[in-house]
């Protein structure tokens, strides 16, 4: 959470001074390509200023859009198949100039694989033919082909402000920072003028074992700006790595900016994609290359369009591609995104990866030129093929840094870089660290980062959440918290974090407080984890509501549908231990007491026999296992958030209630299992599922039996049922699924108003089996707890009867960029008095 918060905050800042900026004046030139003869639009035609290094390519329809700083006078417009032409164009001023090309004579007869223009698609293609050899080739020609290989590789990721003009340094605002805005780079992107202000480098050993099949990365050194103890670098730097994955080609999807692209040489590319020959070359060492454009059928998909160059001597490997993201989709604040492939062969013949330099442009609008500019750039060198090693070097796979890594010197990095710094880029790194150092620029980043991440730094320790130091509900009244919790700065082995709190209502005091100690010598926010923590709490609990995305006393959770009177008082006392592994499996042990005490409409506890029970007490043991392979983490200084990606999760919790020990009062057993995956569903978006299990073994009263998660909030809670009460049903057996999907704009980008909107369609469905045995039966065994009631003895907890509990939502997402607005309807046990039958419900989400 806190990094979604620090992330939102990246931006706020760099937009708070782009918003400030003026664009520079530019040359501007837009218009569309046609073919003289039918007059349609020809797609992937050169365009650029003579003179230059700056052009691009015509889009799908033969649209194009052209810019400089610099005062060219003319464009040259060239493609396979027609006449070249020059035309010119008037510097520093936005224009439209429409082209019509007209057909030469001349056919390409370089290779056996001829084309003339590009025609209406047809299975007997020559292009189709040819990706197909491609598509037929592709194990061969990957890496992982070899029995061993290895290679160095240097990951290099960086954001700039970008057309930030020079009369932003004048402005009173930002006089002080004129440094910053001095160290500008105009030359690496045509077009673009960047100011770098991140930057993060890492050097790695790579080695891959075919069978049985091991990837390992060892970190040699890693180097990044820091923005200071109040800002979240680590965790950002998390975010931008994700949104910019590493690109194989090799492989059937691609993910970028968290959505899965189809590649152009996936095994089902050409049903998905139009290919066209265009253009045939001959290398210096005179093997022959052919330059294949493609485009997706269908414009709405999420797909690329671009070229890809494929060698003509037997191996028909990639030897460079360029890849843009299809305009027509449904991404915010991306105005483009490029990736860039370069292959080099091997002294074999076969090409590997030596160079991949995806880059974005980020903006509010897409009008508005200001913004920022992303690139990730990996460099691949010193291939080793079929050199083996000891199985030991082969099995640890976790990309993990130490502190020592991170320390490399200067001369480390001046003798082992794979690629060179711009002038702007070597700057960086003392410019962003002046800029820390500066009290102005502190005080700002604290105040932003209390109003959106929710903590105020002060070094060794911090304070917040913001959002819970107020809050109301109905037994406790107004509510006042405050909290904070200890940073690696105070120390990196042991953190404490605890907060006081106080009901007006009630006039009673909640607390808590916790000390954990790391058991590796390093943070317990970090992967893997080793600690020990002990607590203690008391304070209120809503039965049912498990909320593990916020604090339940979160000021926005205080406002709630219908009856919200049923609570307890919880004391307790845990000790938990945490291990993981760098398989990413792991474990944990735990040791709990629990007294509660009833609340609100729940108090007393009382039996068939009108016994009355004040507290309620348990004594725990808990074991738990997980595996979560290819896990990834947001990974941040004082938090970690799982990257959710294709790859599976599960985890079995086992409980062991013990009557007698420390005033036990049951004994018990518990179960839990819970699985959950990410479905792509290309081109129609992706699911994410959950499926639960749990199962009570033993006589137990109504609180210690499995409460089944409820929401009686506004907000939608994808991990809960939002149209169940708290407390409204019981068991010691269930089975629950959950379905969330999202369309990604699938049908909306079909309807052209829609479309503009980049509105997005969302559908749930959520669906729990439960049942009660006659053992815990209340109306079987008096000695049990009853069932809680209202004031008229009518019951508000049930069990079920046979018939799931369900309820579906469809939505629309992406409204003002982060909105997501549902509308939820309940399907079965409608006759449950006080319940809501279909209700809006709304969710803030930031997503490209």
């Amino acid at each position: 959470m806190n990094l979604k918060y620090t992330f939102r905050y990246l931006f706020l800042v760099l937009f708070l001074l782009i918003s400030a900026a003026v664009t520079a004046q530019t040359t501007v030139v837009t218009g569309k390509v046609t073919d003289g003869g039918n007059k349609e639009g020809l797609p992937f035609v050169s365009v650029a200023f003579v003179g230059s290094t700056t052009g691009v390519v015509t889009d799908t329809h033969g649209m194009y859009t052209l810019r400089t700083n610099h005062p060219y006078t003319k464009i040259k417009v060239s493609y396979v198949g027609f006449k070249e032409a020059t035309y010119n164009v008037l510097p520093g001023k936005e224009q439209v100039l429409n082209i019509r090309m007209i057909p030469s004579s001349t056919q390409l007869n370089e290779v056996s694989i001829k084309s003339t223009k590009k025609t209406k698609y047809v299975n007997d293609n020559p292009a189709v033919a040819l990706i197909r050899k491609v598509i037929e080739n592709k194990p061969r020609n990957r890496p992982e082909a070899y029995d061993f290989v290895e290679y160095k590789e240097y990951d290099k990721i960086q954001f700039s402000l970008s057309n930030i003009s020079d009369k932003i340094k004048e402005k009173k605002l930002f006089r002080k920072y004129k440094f910053i805005f001095e160290n500008k780079d105009s030359t690496t992107y045509p077009g673009k003028t960047l100011l770098p202000i991140y930057l993060k480098e890492q050097l790695a050993q790579v080695y891959h074992r075919k069978n049985p099949e091991a990837t390992r990365s060892v970190i040699l050194g890693e180097k990044s700006v820091d923005f200071g103890p109040g800002f979240d670098t680590e965790g950002v730097g998390q975010y931008f790595k994700h949104l910019y994955e590493k690109v194989d080609i090799y492989d059937n999807s691609i993910m970028l900016l968290g959505r899965q692209f189809l590649s152009p040489i996936a095994n089902t590319a050409p049903t998905y994609y139009k290919f066209f020959i265009t253009d045939t070359l001959t290398l210096d060492n005179g093997k022959k290359l052919v330059q294949l454009s493609f485009t997706p059928r269908n414009t709405n998909d999420i797909l690329f369009e671009g070229e890809i160059y494929i060698t003509l001597d037997g191996n028909y490997a990639v030897q460079k591609a360029g890849l843009v993201i299809n305009k027509n989709i449904n991404v915010n604040f991306v105005r483009s995104m490029n990736v860039d492939l370069d292959f080099e062969p091997n002294a074999d013949g076969r090409y590997h990866l030596s160079r991949s330099n995806t880059f974005a442009d980020f903006g509010i609008t897409a009008k508005r030129k200001s913004g920022l500019f992303g690139t990730r750039t990996v460099t691949v060198k010193n291939y080793a093929i079929n050199i083996p090693h000891n199985d030991t070097l082969y099995q640890a796979s976790a990309e993990l840094v130490d502190e020592e890594l991170k320390n490399r010197p200067e001369s480390f990095w001046a003798q082992n870089r794979l690629d060179t710094l711009t002038t702007a880029e070597s700057k960086v790194y003392k410019n962003i660290d002046s800029l820390v150092h500066m009290p102005s620029f502190r005080r700002t980043a604290d105040i932003i980062n209390l109003l959106f991440a929710g903590y105020k730094n002060f070094g060794k320790f911090e304070v917040g959440p913001a959002s819970t130091f107020y809050s109301f509900n109905p037994v406790e009244g107004l509510r006042l918290r405050l909290g904070g919790r200890t940073t690696a700065d105070f120390s990196k082995r042991i953190y404490f974090e605890g907060y006081g709190a106080y009901g007006f209502r009630d006039k009673k005091w909640k607390g808590y407080f916790a000390t954990s100690y790391s058991l590796n010598n390093k943070s317990i926010y970090r992967f893997p984890q080793h600690y020990i923590r002990a607590s203690v709490q008391r304070d209120t609990k809503v039965p049912g509501q498990e909320l593990g995305f916020i604090q339940e006393d979160n000021v926005l959770l205080s406002f709630k549908r219908g009856r919200n009177d049923k609570y307890y008082y919880n004391d307790s006392y845990r000790i938990d231990y945490v291990s993981e592994f760098e398989n990413h499996l792991s474990y944990k042990l735990g040791f709990r007491k629990l007294m509660q005490t009833p609340a609100g409409s729940l108090y007393p506890f009382q039996n068939t026999f009108n016994q009355v029970f004040n507290t309620l007490t348990v004594t725990e043991l808990s074991a738990g296992i997980r595996y979560a392979p290819n896990e990834q983490y947001y990974q941040g200084k004082l938090h970690r958030s799982p990257i959710i990606n294709q790859y599976p999760k599960f985890s079995l919790d086992y409980t062991a209630g013990l009557k007698g020990p420390l005033d036990g009062d049951y004994s018990y057993h518990k179960l839990n299992f819970r699985g959950e995956k990410r479905f792509y569903v290309a081109p129609a978006g992706f699911s994410d599922v959950v499926v639960e299990s749990s199962r009570t073994f033993g006589q137990v009263p109504y609180p210690l039996l499995n409460m089944h998660r409820a929401n009686q909030s506004f907000a939608y809670v994808i991990d809960a049922y939002n149209l169940m009460n708290f407390l409204e049903f019981v068991s010691d057996k269930s089975v629950n699924i959950i379905i969330d999907h999202h369309f990604g704009g699938f049908f909306f980008n079909k309807v052209p108003l829609l479309k503009k909107l980049k509105l997005r369609e969302t559908a749930s469905f959520k669906s729990l089996w439960s049942g009660l045995s006659s053992s815990n039966n209340p109306s079987l065994h008096p000695n049990l707890y009853q069932f809680p009631a209202d004031e008229n003895g009518v019951p508000i907890t049930y069990t079920m009867n046979g018939t799931p509990y369900v309820e579906a939502s469809v939505g629309i997402e992406n409204i003002f960029k982060f909105i997501r607005v549902d509308y939820v309807k309940r399907f079965t046990y409608l006759d449950h008095p006080d319940i809501a039958k279909w209700g809006i419900r709304v969710k803030v989400k930031f997503d490209f």
